[in-house]
């Protein structure tokens, strides 16, 4: 619902809405409440295979690497951000659309030129060809290498200032803190650029293609609206961010502990303190 305000705020110059929650009161008065999970189909099907890579991708770059320092966790990070790119961009490009057809228009009135966010994937691809389907890749990834660079960095540098060890009671309190702060951060860090892609992965909905490139759609946004532009639909944005990444760091970081207690398995992840004492006593032992 959040990403949906987000989106409907951020991607056109004259906007229908005053804010984010003027914009969630339109659209559930103008839609009904299924209005606010309009696109949600398209996340539903790649949310669980960036995940994978992100993570995966990250934990093995980290054993590349060798050391756990703040550096490699931000070039691990980054990465994983880049990588996964390859199904973020097409999953985002469906989203935009399916959110943004029928925007402003009553539930009945309202002209659906997608059934849903593979059919929307489909007419992309028959009418652009593959080139269609990654529009906004460059403008994906200038966002993601370095937001999760500063995604698994913060939450690395939060769990080890906060002390995150096994047997504090305070454990998953600050597990779920440390996660809602890096996704945060990670939003934070390229903001700007999120907005750039919006645009340009909505641009053409209305069958006028608007901008030419990256620069000339920073250059006519600038004119148009001015520095704020890079700020719409920020709210929204925290609001959602805090308590997805927070969820999704601290089942990650406890299903990981949980398998090297009862399994022994070897798992990557950006680990409380704790994890990687346990680490380096087993390593003393082994000596």
């Amino acid at each position: 619902m959040c990403d949906l305000v987000r989106l409907q705020v951020q991607s056109v110059d004259k906007p229908l809405y005053r804010g984010t929650f003027h914009c969630f009161q339109s659209i559930v008065r103008q839609e009904s409440l299924m209005g606010l999970y309009k696109g949600i189909g398209s996340p539903m099907m790649g949310l669980a295979f960036i995940n994978a890579i992100v993570f995966g991708v990250q934990g093995n770059a980290m054993r590349r690497l060798g050391h756990d320092t703040p550096l490699n966790q931000f070039l691990a990070g980054s990465a994983a951000g880049a990588i996964q790119c390859v199904i973020c961009c097409p999953m985002e490009l469906a989203k935009t659309r399916m959110q943004m057809q029928g925007t402003g228009e009553k539930k009945r009135a309202a002209r659906k030129l997608y059934k849903n966010s593979l059919d929307c994937l489909v007419r992309i691809y028959r009418r652009e060809g593959f080139r269609g389907i990654n529009r906004g890749m460059l403008t994906t990834v200038i966002r993601e290498t370095p937001a999760f660079g500063f995604y698994f960095l913060v939450y690395d540098t939060l769990t080890r200032r906060l002390g995150c060890e096994p047997e504090d009671s305070y454990m998953i309190p600050k597990l779920l803190f440390a996660g809602g702060m890096s996704g945060i951060a990670s939003w934070l860090s390229t903001y700007p650029v999120d907005v750039i892609k919006s645009r340009l992965q909505a641009d053409g909905v209305g069958g006028v293609n608007r901008y030419s490139g990256i620069a000339d759609c920073v250059r006519q946004s600038w004119e148009r609206e001015g520095w704020r532009v890079f700020t719409r639909g920020l709210v929204s944005t925290l609001l959602r961010a805090f308590p997805v990444n927070a969820a999704t760091f601290a089942t990650v970081t406890l299903f990981l502990m949980y398998m090297r207690d009862e399994q022994g398995v070897e798992c990557e992840v950006p680990p409380p303190q704790a994890l990687q004492q346990q680490q380096q006593q087993v390593q003393t032992n082994s000596l």
